[in-house]
């Protein structure tokens, strides 16, 4: 075995060996692989305790109040979301880190403050929190996906994690991602792959897999991830959930470890992912409302602003981005929101797709513009190889410093020439699919087109689950497709309706740059059509 072997193998018993006994699912309860949903298990295995089943299939909203008058104990509450997201881990794969201990000592800490002082910490008080392997907390590793960063465990919190637990927040888990994060799927040589607990032959999604997957499972009320290039959207939509990608500088960034760190020609930006589209939208004010641009000077101190709509909106629908189109359960979901928003009296009309592939060109080029070097001396560290994935980053060329200063002032061109075009159509928003999947088998995501330039333009986004499922009896693969790109041959080819018979389908929801409360309200409405 390898050195870099050796080095993850011991990683993953270190994190197996974290999950105290008691949390163990027992032999004779643990499903057969051959079982695809375990989302069921919690409630069928008989392992949980019926105030456990309680807790952790609560939403956010109806345990804040009962954390802040001490009708729940947060130690209680916190133990619960740990045997959860012991079980998830053991079923998915999703944890990188455990911090079971920080976690119930804290919940006991907040637990003593409010029965001394009648007063809870804060907003979020003794809620558990699940955040994503890049946000630092001291003590613990935060490898990405690399095995060069086992054992760099972190000296700090990273500045959101502060925030939270300065509002009462309670960290127990940290959730797995791809090598660097720049996977579409959850998958490294460290812990392997996460894969979905509503079916475990199909994706969580990528780079916040770990944090879809134990949410989806119940094992966390709300989780933060990050986002590139669809790293939140895609999870969310592979898993049925709801999540927000906002622009740079509304949430701290601060103290994160990144997998290509000084890359800053697209922002990654964090947010939070939920089961919820009310639970989500208290996150974001009480992020917003700690004044995170006192901790983090790229922030912008825009404090979180109720939005009015007009009676009417009016959405643009973008069917497909001239590179890959939707497989057919999407599409079908599309229609019937378009469908449905026009029949509710919101004026609907058609986007083009003429920019969607110069966007998706940049952000290629942004992501490789240095040749692949942070990448690849991480790799070289360890020995580690290289994942097929991560090919475009081996064989890339490194931009020289005016041929990078240049596809900055294309990039802003491209920003300028989209804005232009959306303020000339009067519109408030663009719907359209999430990825081209409900979600895919393991190991075959292909094409991040529809979410990745909404990166370049820095858009607010938000992924969300339309509350419709693939029905294998209706969105079966058309006999007659004549594929637009080989690309779109090769989706359309390994679609399989049987196999993602069921998935949730999502939908994206885009909105300008720095209009996270409007999307966020404007997502509520599509979702009021859709009922």
């Amino acid at each position: 075995m390898a050195d870099w072997e050796q080095k993850a193998a011991k990683k993953r018993q270190a994190l197996r060996d974290s999950i105290p006994s008691e949390w163990i699912i027992p032999a004779e309860l643990l499903p057969d692989e051959s079982v695809q949903d375990v989302t069921k298990f919690p409630e069928t295995s008989g392992w949980f305790t019926s105030e456990e089943l309680a807790i952790t299939n609560s939403n956010v909203l109806d345990l804040l109040p009962k954390l802040a008058s001490g009708e729940l104990k947060s130690e209680t509450v916190t133990r619960a979301f740990c045997k959860r997201a012991a079980a998830a881990h053991q079923l998915t794969n999703c944890l990188s880190e455990t911090c079971f201990s920080r976690g119930l000592e804290t919940a006991k800490k907040l637990d003593e403050h409010l029965a001394r002082t009648g007063k809870p910490i804060g907003p979020l008080h003794g809620l558990p929190v699940s955040l994503k392997d890049n946000f630092n907390l001291k003590g613990l590793d935060a490898t990405v996906g690399f095995v060069s960063h086992i054992g760099d465990a972190a000296p700090y919190d990273s500045a959101l994690a502060a925030l939270l637990e300065a509002a009462g927040a309670v960290f127990y888990v940290k959730t797995n991602v791809p090598t660097a994060m720049m996977i579409a799927e959850s998958v490294n040589n460290v812990f392997g792959r996460t894969v979905s607990p509503l079916n475990r032959n199909l994706t969580s999604g990528g780079s916040s897999g770990g944090e879809s997957a134990l949410i989806a499972f119940g094992g966390s009320p709300i989780g933060v991830g990050t986002d590139i290039g669809g790293s939140l959207r895609i999870p969310a939509a592979c898993t049925g959930i709801f999540t927000l990608r906002p622009s740079f500088g509304r949430f701290p960034t601060l103290r994160c470890r990144s997998g290509m760190p000084g890359q800053e020609a697209v922002q990654s930006v964090n947010g939070p992912l939920a089961r919820t589209l009310p639970d989500l939208a208290l996150y974001c004010a009480i992020v917003v409302g700690a004044e995170p641009w006192l901790a983090d000077p790229r922030c912008l101190p825009i404090p979180w602003r109720e939005t009015r709509l007009p009676a009417r909106l009016r959405i643009a629908v973008m069917w497909d981005d001239g590179m890959a189109r939707p497989t057919p359960p999407v599409t079908r979901a599309l229609q019937t929101a378009v469908d449905k928003l026009r029949a509710a009296g919101h004026e609907v009309v058609d986007w083009s797709s003429e920019d969607q592939l110069q966007g998706a060109a940049l952000l290629q080029r942004m992501f490789v513009a240095d040749g692949g070097s942070a990448i690849r001396r991480e790799i070289e560290r360890s020995g580690e190889p290289w994942r097929p994935e991560m090919e475009a980053y081996r064989t890339a060329t490194e931009l020289s410093t005016s041929d990078m200063w240049a596809l900055h002032l294309e990039r802003v061109e491209f920003q300028r020439r989209y804005l232009e075009r959306w303020n000339q159509a009067g519109i408030d928003a663009i719907l359209c699919p999430t990825t081209p999947y409900s979600s895919v088998e393991n190991g075959k995501f292909k094409h991040v087109g529809y979410t990745g330039v909404y990166n370049v333009l820095d858009y607010s986004c938000m992924s969300f689950p339309t509350g419709i499922t693939v029905d294998a009896q209706v969105d079966k693969a058309p006999s007659d497709y004549k594929p637009m790109t080989d690309l779109d041959a090769t989706i359309q080819s390994e679609y399989n309706a049987e196999k993602v018979h069921g998935m949730p389908i999502n939908l994206q929801l885009v909105a300008r740059r720095l209009e996270e409360e409007k999307v966020v309200a404007m997502t509520q409405v599509v979702l009021d059509a859709l009922v």
